[in-house]
């Protein structure tokens, strides 16, 4: 596997004295991969992307952006956002133009681009959200899920090899979670590397190409199916078994062919099944 877009080596950082939330913390996040981000309410996740943007400073341990230390200067932190942005949970906390266009385009317009730039670079963020028809809209009279929107075209239009989002789908109704996982899925299609934190282990199983649990100061990186398969795991970070694994079990018990990641997936297969006049039949049955 290449080197890491970016990396963080034995981070330790606390918000009291003698009180870590995490210690030595190691995690690298490769291009072109989707990681999903695990852990307990108060575990960590969140501080650990604070410290990967630079928005907080270790107190010991380094964030590597392609191999090379990030520099706390002013120039150093412009050359890391300009390649890494953070999107948070709440987009109130990021949102403070009148308008649409103004606050996607306020970081194109600081990287000190031309006007025609940054209103390409604002349409085909919108675009990328679906929410091109908001452009002339005031911010406040956005709907909750238009505004996370709208905060994450406000990073797209940033054009970030690395995108890091802080449960991105919180407070979202079921129709809003799946067309904001369309539009991140083009945005990894057409190159972009994907962070985000959830607590829904089924989401991150059917997203996911790795899995990272924050807890007990600590980050474990592991593939999906073994991330989400460990009980031990799951409970440290206080989050229940993804039923996918399970089915997958019982699939293979019954000589039923497929690895459904969603509802939809497993309705297919069982239907595929059933028209097909497959006999489940437990393996090694003669």
């Amino acid at each position: 596997m290449t080197a890491p877009v970016l990396a963080a080596r034995g981070l330790r950082f606390g918000y009291e004295p003698d009180r870590p939330v995490l210690d030595d913390a190691d995690l690298a996040l490769h291009a072109g991969r989707r990681l999903a981000v695990l852990g307990p309410n108060g575990g960590g996740k969140t501080t650990l992307f604070r410290l990967l943007v630079g928005a907080l400073a270790p107190t010991a341990g380094q964030v590597l952006l392609d191999g090379d230390p990030i520099r706390r200067s002013r120039r150093g932190l412009t050359q890391l956002r300009t390649q890494v942005q953070l999107v948070m949970q709440d987009p109130d906390d990021q949102l403070f133009a009148a308008s649409v266009h103004q606050d996607v385009s306020f970081g194109p317009v600081n990287l000190g681009l031309p006007g025609d730039q940054v209103r390409a670079r604002v349409a085909a963020a919108l675009t990328a959200l679906g929410i091109a028809d908001l452009v002339d809209r005031p911010t406040h009279l956005l709907s909750f899920g238009q505004r996370k929107r709208v905060a994450i075209a406000g990073a797209v239009a940033m054009r970030p090899r690395l995108l890091i989002l802080d449960e991105p789908t919180a407070g979202l109704d079921p129709a809003g979670v799946e067309e904001l996982l369309e539009s991140l899925a083009e945005l990894h299609a057409a190159g972009t590397t994907l962070v985000l934190s959830t607590h829904d282990v089924d989401l991150a199983y059917r997203w996911a190409d790795e899995v990272a649990v924050v807890a007990g100061q600590r980050v474990q990186v592991a593939g999906v199916e073994d991330a989400l398969g460990d009980p031990a795991l799951l409970a440290a970070a206080r989050l229940g078994p993804a039923w996918a694994p399970a089915v997958h079990r019982l699939l293979d018990g019954l000589g039923l062919p497929g690895r459904p990641r969603t509802a939809a997936e497993l309705v297919a297969t069982l239907t595929a099944a059933a028209e097909a006049g497959t006999r489940p039949a437990p393996r090694g049955a003669g």
